[in-house]
Formats: structure tokens, C-alpha cells, sequence
């Protein structure tokens, strides 16, 4: 576990803002190839789900790690229910077998900068590029070359710019709408409590498979996951 993937962050959603110009894809490594062929996708956040009015986007941030990914994965699997993974990119790095038990059990990949700076709207676009590409090809060479299929800027801090080199990249860039609070560890009936209640905002689900100790995560994902069920809800990838 890194430092920077550990550090406690603000988790608060990041308004779309339109406009910004057209950014050119930089990278600082010989491998990341942007002439590779991708297709370019919206630069305006998403929140929807692609399985409609009562689809749920279950998103699990900043891993992967040794101890709870595989947790959350096995909880996952128990219900029936595929995620998106917004991971850092040292910790994919670091942990290649992991990125890949999760592309093999169906779950999509998303971009999570390299190394969770929640201050990244203030950088420059240099450094914002470096970030959010380096992220990109640590990620694609971990999972055997699956590519994220979305960019979720660390504590929402997109810009226009970030949004639009994501999208050139063909990453959609990703939002939520229910921040479970997991981070903080407020306690297991809390966090459950929180989507519960604020599941009627949208359909994104923010949770954490590393940062510290997720055992009140996997908890609440144990009570969450099937109680979504019961509701009538059905679990899907955010739309691109």
C-alpha cells in the first residue's frame, strides 16, 4: 500500500463544468502508446447506469490490494454482481495478479490517477496529463491490456481539461451519487444507513477496496448488496 493511495481524501463529487480546449495526449513512458487506436468517448460526467431506471453502478475505489480486494471480489461474486474498479495506478502496478482476477471475473476497469492527488484541478495540465496516462498504461499492462473504460478523478477533482484528454482516451469520465463513507469508517449501520437512504439521488455507489482497513466495507457490502436485490434493483456498468 502506498503512501498517496492511503492518504485520507475529501470525498465530494466534482460539478460538470463544460468547455476547455481540446488537450493532446501526453505521456512520460515509452510504452504508453497514444497513437493506439481508441474510440473517443463523452467528456461530460457520467452517473447513469446501463441497466436503466432501477440499475445500480456499484464502484470500488482506489485499489487494488492484497488483503481486500479479494474480499470484495468474493462478496461480489456471492451476489451476482459485476463493479467497476477505479484503481490507483501504483497499486495496479504493484499488484498485476489482482488487476486481472478482476478483469477475469467480469468486472470493468477505470482510471484513478497515479497517485490519488486530490488536488489535481489545481495542477497543471502537464502534470494532470502525466497522471492521468500514466495511470492508463500502468493499469492496461497490469490487466494484460484490457484498458479502463472510465477516468474518476481522485476526491472529483476533474477539470475540462482532464475530462477531455480522458474521453480522447476513450475513458468516460465517472462520477457517484452515493458516497457510502466507507472511507471514514463511521461504522458498519451507518454506511448502510447512507445507501439506503440516499440510494433515490442516483444510481453510482462509491465504495473503497483499499486506504486502510475496509473491514466495515466488506460488511456493509455483505448487507447492502442483497437488500439492493430485494428493493428491485438491478446492478450495472455506469454508461459510456
Amino acid at each position: 500500500m502506498t503512501a498517496v493511495a492511503a492518504a485520507t481524501s475529501v470525498w465530494t463529487a466534482q460539478a460538470d463544468t463544460a468547455g476547455g480546449r481540446q488537450p493532446q495526449a501526453r505521456v512520460s513512458a515509452p510504452d504508453a502508446r497514444p497513437q493506439d487506436q481508441v474510440a473517443k468517448v463523452a467528456a461530460d460526467i457520467a452517473h447513469a447506469s446501463d441497466r436503466g431506471a432501477r440499475g445500480v453502478n456499484i464502484t470500488i475505489d482506489d485499489g487494488p490490494d492484497p488483503v481486500w480486494t479479494p474480499r470484495v471480489l468474493q462478496l461480489l461474486k456471492d451476489n451476482g454482481v459485476k463493479a467497476t474498479f477505479c484503481m490507483v495506478g501504483t497499486q495496479a502496478q504493484a499488484h498485476p495478479d489482482l488487476v486481472k482476477e478482476v478483469v477475469a471475473a467480469g468486472h470493468r476497469l477505470c482510471d484513478h490517477a497515479v497517485s490519488h492527488d486530490t488536488a489535481m484541478d489545481t495542477k497543471s495540465e502537464a502534470y494532470q496529463s502525466q497522471q492521468i496516462l500514466d495511470a492508463e498504461r500502468m493499469i492496461t499492462k497490469a490487466s494484460g491490456g484490457v484498458r479502463p473504460q472510465y477516468y474518476r478523478a481522485p476526491g472529483g477533482a476533474f477539470t475540462p481539461y482532464s475530462r477531455q484528454l480522458a474521453a480522447s482516451r476513450g475513458m468516460r469520465p465517472l462520477g457517484w451519487n452515493v458516497d457510502s463513507k466507507d472511507f471514514e469508517r463511521p461504522g458498519v449501520d451507518t454506511m448502510v444507513a447512507t445507501v439506503k437512504r440516499e440510494i433515490s439521488d442516483g444510481p453510482t455507489v462509491l465504495f473503497h477496496d483499499a486506504g486502510g482497513d475496509r473491514s466495515q466495507t466488506v460488511a456493509a457490502l455483505r448487507e447492502v448488496l442483497p437488500w439492493l436485490k430485494q428493493q428491485g434493483y438491478s446492478f450495472g456498468f455506469p454508461v459510456r
